[in-house]
């Protein structure tokens, strides 16, 4: 019998869910998952002043419950196209911390070689396509992903994140419509921070999602991307249906950024007191106080904290220990041995 396809909304999102609709041993898991990516990018905050960062950093903080609530309903053989604020997808898709943090700090040992950094950092293995500089170009890349679950027959997903700013590019209706057309099981997944860079993406932005995916008969559902267990609920009923053949989906997670479009930028065009209303809408603060609700004390979640900073200072300490990569061996991988035949 086939399960009913998850209803398509637009508008507002519904609110938070209940917290015990999913146990708290689940959601003690979900919190350390989210503490995880928060705790590393803030060590990559420090890092990146201090100069051992080369190249620019997009922070997700604020943002951790979309790549926690997502990931939580995927498997090791489902993959995922990032984009250039990816350090909260490829950690919460399993990349290790010590390879996490080697990449970003340019050594041999990170999971590209120290060759891709942030923007680019990516893991076959546990299949994340990799993080993309270039604004909603991995939305092509789950379309291929996707294109190649079905083709060898297996009940696999791509899914790939954009942010709203990406709505405007051409390439989103074209991947839209090939896989509407091609009932391709790809997940497209907007992280709507309402920002576009410097711009509010309702200065640019003509139209909602949701009435975009209608056009292409495209299911969208729109969901609090600050609450995980909102976002992982949604993920969780429209994942199962796209495994058994309901097509493309798109879920659309209403979020906040934080910090700047980039690390260091001051952010002087946004309002000082929506700023500082931030931390009302923390989605790490939000599930610590429904665990404490649940009669989690605070040891426990100190416990829990205290846990997670050891392992990323532990990641960050064998990053420093290791080796920069040599010019000779990145050659390799860009240019042709040998002349013509």
């Amino acid at each position: 019998m086939t399960r009913p396809k998850p209803k398509a909304t637009t508008g507002v999102p519904t609110g938070r869910n209940n917290p015990s609709e999913i146990s708290r041993d689940h959601l003690a898991d979900l919190y350390g998952r989210l503490l995880t990516i928060r705790r590393a990018e803030e060590r990559l905050q420090k890092l990146f002043a201090d100069g051992e960062v080369p190249g620019f950093i997009h922070l997700s903080i604020g943002q951790e419950a979309v790549s926690v609530g997502v990931m939580d309903a995927l498997r090791d053989a489902d993959t995922i196209a990032s984009t250039h604020r990816g350090h909260g997808h490829a950690i919460a898709k399993g990349m290790a911390l010590e390879g996490f943090f080697a990449e970003l700090l340019a050594r041999d040992e990170g999971v590209c070689r120290g060759r891709g950094g942030s923007m680019h950092v990516a893991d076959m293995k546990i299949g994340m396509l990799g993080a993309n500089g270039i604004v909603g170009a991995g939305l092509s890349i789950a379309l291929g992903s996707a294109l190649a679950h079905k083709t060898r027959g297996t009940n696999d997903i791509a899914v790939a994140f954009f942010g709203d700013g990406a709505q405007a590019e051409g390439l989103l209706h074209e991947c839209l419509n090939i896989a509407a057309l091609w009932k391709l099981p790809l997940l497209f997944v907007c992280e709507n921070n309402g920002w576009g860079e410097f711009l509010p993406t309702t200065k640019h932005l003509a139209f909602q999602l949701g009435d975009l995916a209608a056009a292409y008969r495209v299911p969208h559902t729109r969901v609090d991307g600050n609450d995980v267990v909102a976002v992982q609920a949604a993920a969780h009923r429209i994942v199962e249906a796209m495994r058994e053949g309901a097509g493309p989906m798109a879920l659309e997670c209403v979020t906040t950024r934080v910090r700047g479009h980039f690390e260091g930028d001051a952010q002087k065009y946004r309002d000082p007191d929506e700023l500082a209303a931030l931390a009302a809408l923390d989605p790490v603060r939000r599930v610590a106080d429904q665990l404490a609700a649940l009669g989690l004390g605070a040891a426990a979640l100190e416990a829990i904290d205290a846990g997670v900073a050891q392992k990323v200072e532990a990641a960050v300490a064998h990053a420093r220990t290791g080796t920069d990569p040599s010019f000779e061996a990145a050659c390799a991988d860009v240019y042709a041995e040998g002349g013509r035949a």
